[in-house]
Parts: structure tokens; sequence; C-alpha cells
């Protein structure tokens, strides 16, 4: 018997559709002649949470972490157990299996990890769906293939998968915990790829916070020959007085003269340079998930989970191929599909596209066709089922046109044009303009600017001014003709701040991500990959942070601005999780192990490492923020104001860890006063030699491994066995001090309480005093010399 494991239930039902019939439905699976089809709800398997690895680990504490599992665990999934049930069984009575997930390393990766499971055996086929029709289905079912054939791409989903889980359970608490040192609540989840696609938006926001907006002077001419008249743009001399760092003229009196000098036309004006050459500009390639997403988010406004939710509703409705796909180019075989989905777009009930299909030409092979670009996907097409675009939701018919013309302007001719470039000399300075004349339309067609949308953003507003000048009309000139200077004019302009991230800008940012690399070296190197996180992750990622109250969504335009909380974490931790650097590494390196190369444990001992590396620079963290005062004792938390029975006081929000108090003047801790000197406390320390016990006065208080108890509980258990105790290995002490110049430091009256005396006892920080009458009060001052500050 053969048994078709699809990723999802609506999977598996076209599945069963394309094979013999009849059809009987079944809890869970479906029977045909051909075999029986059962299907999975995405990942039914989750990796364990570090507290199912360890009971201990359900109390998040420092010491603990880094947490590496020596054998990794998968669970099965509350939700998913009676599914998993019915997969094992099915898989028991099969004869031979067929993987049906996505034809991605995700969908390779949640079949697999279900058959490494069960420690499956028995053959195993991949079918590779790319379209959901009933055509697609059979002919990818006659081409099976062998499941150990896309072994590397399941080594690449495991160890993403396990490095996900290293850096996320493991900075996740460490930074948590910096954050609670500090008194800071909430979870502060940290994330391979979340990270440093957070700190893209929090720089971004301290770039327009700080950016300070810059005046500058264009000079425009116009020169004349016998032609006709033309524009040209001065360009300033490196030694140009009056230029800022970035060459932009910034002195308006310079601008002034030079316009009078100009003016005066002791001489005429040659030309320098003359470049002409004739451009082609391929076809625009076919949609991956990602390209799509940018492009519906600047037409439409769209977010990204829109988009991809939607391209998924067309794919199980059968009209478009898989949707998350990270490739932008098609398969020579399904160049012979061209006519039909060509047909069927000239017949459909929408204008534009019924008249671009109308002037397709099947002759043209656009650079799309490529099977040397194929991996287990091709780009997002329309299938050759047609469509109704009127049985479509708004967004289902907007994002099919884009696809749909995508896939149109591939049977439509280059894009031709002559790029004219100018240099005039005049006066001793330079002047250049340019001009492109088009020879060919050809698929450009499609993409006219009517057609764009009217609210461009500050980066499509400057490619279109560009553009405009690229097109300027020149009359016909050579090298070394004279022109005659007619006028000019200077222009004030100023600089413009960067724009905000949307959704969109910020998903483009993500595959891009080489150009916010700091590396060079790095940034050469990660220009061609696929950037950080998958085409069916970023939009996911973005959500998330939104979700997690890291992002806020403002304005019309849905503008991701930080919150608070985004600042506290992303200053808190260190360049290697906040830049992309190591992470678009790290994907390079996931996308080699795909292509064979490299091994998953050599991937995760690396992981290991760094892992390990940032916990330690975790504990050393303090996340202390503007109009916040560190603690001077532990360095690791924050004072905090808080109220006694004696009026209001400063404690640090390390506590009990950490017992820092001090007295509050004009709402601000006096921490002067309370200073000590930190390098004479860690000069006093007790040798392990001395049987592990310090002696003071009578009694013997129990030493263990250098490690101190708490003074308070020692100061409560003075008051309540009078230090007549014997030592007890199940904890270790603190020593006091008798004073030997006072009796028993009787001498000291605590000025908080009244009542109680002051004690000199040695903690893990140093010498400190402390009220007797603890735990009714709680006062604590620093040593000097052996004398408390009060």
């Amino acid at each position: 018997m053969r048994l078709y494991i699809a990723e999802k239930p609506s999977m598996g039902a076209e599945i069963a559709k394309c094979l013999t019939g009849p059809v009987q439905r079944k809890d869970g699976y479906l029977i045909t002649k051909d075999g029986i089809v059962t299907w999975a709800f995405g990942h039914i398997l989750r990796q364990a949470e570090p507290e199912e690895y360890n009971a201990k680990y359900k109390n998040w504490k420092a010491e603990d972490l880094p947490i590496i599992p020596k054998q990794w665990k998968m669970i099965i999934d509350e939700s998913c157990k009676k599914q998993f049930g019915i997969i094992k069984n099915l898989i028991d009575k099969a004869d031979e299996i067929v993987h049906a997930g996505d034809p991605d390393r995700e969908g390779q990766l949640l079949i697999d990890e279900v058959l490494d499971y069960l420690n499956c055996q028995k053959p195993v086929k991949r079918i590779l769906l790319n379209a959901l029709d009933e055509e697609s289905i059979k002919k990818a079912n006659k081409d099976l293939r062998d499941n150990r054939d896309f072994l590397n791409l399941k080594k690449s989903a495991l160890a993403r998968a396990r490095a996900d889980w290293l850096i996320g359970m493991n900075l996740s608490r460490a930074y948590t915990l910096a954050a609670r040192r500090a008194g800071k609540k909430g979870v502060f989840a940290v994330g391979r790829v979340k990270t440093p696609t957070l700190a893209l938006v929090v720089r971004r926001e301290r770039e327009l916070k700080d950016f300070k907006p810059v005046d500058y002077f264009t000079i425009k001419a116009i020169f004349a020959n016998e032609n006709d008249e033309f524009s040209a743009t001065w360009k300033p001399k490196d030694t140009q007085a009056g230029l800022d760092f970035e060459n932009r003229l910034i002195d308006e009196n310079i601008a002034k003269a030079l316009i009078g000098k100009f003016a005066q036309k002791t001489e005429a004006g040659k030309i320098t340079a003359y470049q002409k050459a004739q451009k082609k500009e391929a076809q625009r390639l076919p949609f991956s998930l990602s390209s799509l997403q940018v492009l519906a988010g600047k037409k439409y406004g769209y977010d990204p989970q829109l988009v991809l939710d939607t391209a998924q509703k067309l794919y199980e409705k059968k009209l478009t191929t898989y949707p998350r796909s990270d490739c932008e180019y098609l398969p020579q075989s399904q160049f012979s599909d061209a006519k039909i989905i060509l047909q069927n777009l000239y017949n459909i009930n929408e204008k534009q596209l019924a008249n671009w299909a109308k002037k397709c030409d099947l002759k043209t092979k656009s650079r799309a066709w490529n099977d040397k670009k194929i991996t287990a996907h091709h780009a997002i097409i329309p299938t050759k089922v047609k469509v109704n675009l009127m049985s479509l939701t708004i967004e289902e018919r907007n994002i099919y046109f884009l696809i749909a013309q995508a896939y149109i302007a591939q049977f439509y001719p280059v894009h031709i044009y002559d790029q004219t470039k100018i240099s005039i000399e005049y006066m001793q300075e330079l002047f250049v303009t340019s001009g492109r004349v088009v020879k060919q339309m050809g698929w450009k067609e499609l993409y006219v600017q009517n057609n764009k949308e009217k609210s461009l953003n500050e980066d499509d507003k400057k490619e279109d001014n560009e553009e405009k000048e690229e097109q300027n009309s020149l009359p016909l000139m050579k090298k070394g003709d004279e022109v005659e200077y007619v006028k000019g004019e200077y222009d004030k302009k100023s600089t413009k701040p960067p724009t905000r991230f949307t959704s969109s800008t910020l998903l483009a940012g993500m595959k891009d991500i080489h150009k916010y690399v700091k590396d060079v070296e790095v940034k050469k190197k990660l220009k061609d990959i696929y950037g950080i996180g998958t085409e069916a992750t970023r939009a996911t990622i973005i959500e998330d942070l939104v979700k997690r109250n890291f992002l806020q969504l403002e304005g019309k335009k849905k503008y991701l601005v930080p919150t608070q909380s985004a600042y506290i974490l992303i200053d808190a931790l260190p360049d290697e999780m906040t830049y992309p650097d190591s992470t678009a590494v790290w994907e390079d390196y996931l996308h080699s192990l795909s292509e064979g190369q490299g091994t998953i444990e050599e991937f995760l001992a690396k992981q290991a490492e760094f892992t390990q590396n940032l916990c330690i620079k975790a504990t050393k963290t303090v996340l202390v923020q503007e109009h916040e005062y560190k603690c001077p004792r532990c360095n690791q938390g924050i004072l905090v104001k808080r109220k006694g029975k004696n009026g209001e006081f400063w404690g640090c929000s390390n506590f009990p860890n950490c017992r820092m108090t001090c007295n509050d003047v004009d709402g601000k801790p006096d921490i002067e006063k309370t200073k000590f000197n930190f390098n004479n406390y860690r000069q006093m320390s007790y040798n392990n030699s001395d049987k592990n016990y310090i002696k003071s006065g009578q009694n013997e208080i129990f030493q263990q491994d250098n490690q101190l108890i708490s003074a308070w509980d020692l100061i409560a258990r003075e008051n309540t066995k009078k230090m007549n105790f014997a030592p007890k290995e199940k904890f270790s002490a603190m020593p006091i001090e008798k004073n030997k110049n006072t009796k028993a430091t009787s001498k000291y009256l605590c000025t908080r309480c009244k009542e109680g005396n002051l004690r000199r006892i040695r903690g893990k920080n140093g010498w400190f005093w402390a009220c007797s009458n603890y735990p009714h009060c709680t006062a604590t001052y620093d040593d000097n010399n052996g004398i408390p500050v009060i």
C-alpha cells in the first residue's frame, strides 16, 4: 500500500482527487485505489522546551545558561496527538511512503521529522507540487523522486531550527534576567533573525531623531548650439570653497558669485565628452514571494503577511503556483504551458490584462526560463486554470493582477534606449547632462508611469526624478563643439531624512541585508545570497515584533516605530546580535548546507559557542536607561525609589541579591555619600585552607566553597539563636567582625529605627554595616575603614 503524507489537509484533498477513485473519507485520511492520503497540520512535532529536558530549567537562572541539549528532543504537539496516531498507524501498514510536504526546506523537514521520530525504514518517495491543479499534480505524481535526494535540504532546515532554539531560548532568558535585575518587567525575546531585524528599525528611528536638515545649492545652466538649447548641471571640483563633506555647495554667496561669473560670457563653452551608447534592459523576472510582497506593499499598501495569505488562497484555489518560493526563474519544461495561460488571460474579464496578453509574442523567450536557477520550486505564475476575477476578493484580484502582469512581461521584447552623457567645460567649470531616447518600449509598456500609484515614497520619487533627467531631449552635437552659455540659476534644496520602515520596506531590507552589514568584506560576500530569514518566515517575524510590542504601527502608511522595550533590548545587546553580519553569514552557511556543503554538527558547534559567549556578556549587562541610576554596589541593578516606615529611600532592583540602599535627597539617590572602595573589598578574602570556618568571638560560622550566606539571613539567625549554633554543611556563612576598638559594635546606633545597633558584616561585595533589628529594620550603611558611613 502506498501512503501519501501531505503537509496540510487541503493539499491532501487535492492529491486524492487526482488519484483513481472513488475517494472514501475516513477520520484523518482518504482512501483511493492508488493509495491512502493522510496529512499533517504543519509541524505536528515541536522542539522540547528547556524544562522538558530538565525540570530545574522551569525557573530561569543565569547560572544554568547556556542550555545546550546533548540529545535533541522532539515532542508531539498536544493539539496534533490524534492525527499523529493516525499517521503512525498508516505508516505501520504502508509498503511505500510518498513525502508530500511543500517544496522547500521547511516543507521537507516537517514530514521528514515525523518519519525520523518513528524510525521509519520503509522506502520513501518525494512528490514536488508547485501547483495544485489536476494536470500539475498528475504530472508530478508520474515523476516521483527518491526522498534521499533531499537529505541536504532537511539538514539545512534542521540546523536552522536548532540554531534558532539555541539563540532564542538562551539569550531570551539571559537578557530577560538582566532586565529583571534592572527592575524591568516582561520577557525580552531575542531571536537569531528577529533581533537584527528589530535593530534595523531602532537605528533608522535614531537616524531620524538625530537628523538635521542641511541646506545646499545646485546650479543649472542653459546652453545652446546651432540646433537647440539644453540644460546642464554644474559639478564642483574637490577644491571648490564652500563644500561640505559630501561635496554639496552650502554657501549661498558662492552660488551667487558663480552665477555672476557665468553671466559675463567671456568665452564659449566646449563639449569635452560625448558618449552615446545603446542600452538594453531585459524583462523583469517573475515573482518570488519577497519581490511580490515588496511590490504589493508599494502599490497597494498591503503588509507582507496579507500578501502571503492572499497568495496562499490563490494557490489553494489552483489559480497560481506555490507561493512560498524564493526563486524568480521558470523551468524550460513549463514554456509549453504559456499558450494556454496567455489565452486564458486574453479571455479574462480584466481589460488591461486582456490587452497586454493580446500583444504577447510566444517566440520571445526571456531570461526567466533557466533550469540552472531552479531548485525545489520556481517563480510564482498563473496556472492553466481559468479565473473569474469577479469571484475573488479585492486583495486576491490585485495580487493575481501583479502575478499575471509579470508573467505577460516575459513575452514582450526587451526595453531598448540610447543613453547619452555629455560634459561641458565653461569658464574653467564643469557641467554635465544626460539624455535617454527610447528606441523600443518593449516590456516596460506594462509598467509605464501612468500605471503606477500616484503616492510614491521618497525612494520612488528620487528614482522618478533621476529618470526624468535621463530622458531629457538633447540636440545633435559631438565632442569638440562649442556651445553658448544662455543663462543660469541656482536652486536652494534641503537634505531629506531617511524614511521610516514599513512592513514591506523592512521585508525588502531583510532580503537585501548586505546593505546593512558593517564589515565591508562580508558585505561583498553576502550580496548574492538570500538575506536573513526565509520567504515564508520574514512576514511572520515582522508581525511577531508588533505582537510582542517591540514595534508599533503609525499613520496611514503604517510606519514601523520602535517602542521603549525595543530601545532597551537593542541597547543591552552586543553588536553580534544587533547587526546582521553574523546572521547573514549563518544564512549563507544554511544555504550551503542545502547544497551539500558543510555539516550540521559544525554549524551547531559554532552556534553553541556563540550562544555561550553572549550569555557570559549578558551577566555583565546593565539595562540602564536615561534618568536611571546604576547600582554602585552590584553594578547590575538600578536604584529604585521606595517608601519605608521612616520615609523615602532608594534600593537596588537586584534585591535580594543586592541589598544596596541610600537616602533620598531632593528626589535623587544620595550615591556620593554611600560610595565605598571596591578595590579594598576585593582584597579582603578568606583562604579555603582555614578549615572551612571562621572564628568570630566565641562563635564558629561555617563557610564552604567560599560561598557566603546572605547577611540578612545571618542577622535573623543571630537574633533568634543568639549566634549559638553548630556549623551546618547545608549553608555557607558570612563572617561578622567584632570591632576590636569598640564594645561589640554597640557604640553605633541605627539612625533609621533608633533601636538597633550596627554590626559590621562581610558580604560578597565587601564589608558593610547592618542593623541588628532586622527584619524589622533593613537599614544598611557603607563601611569606611571600619567605621559606618552614617
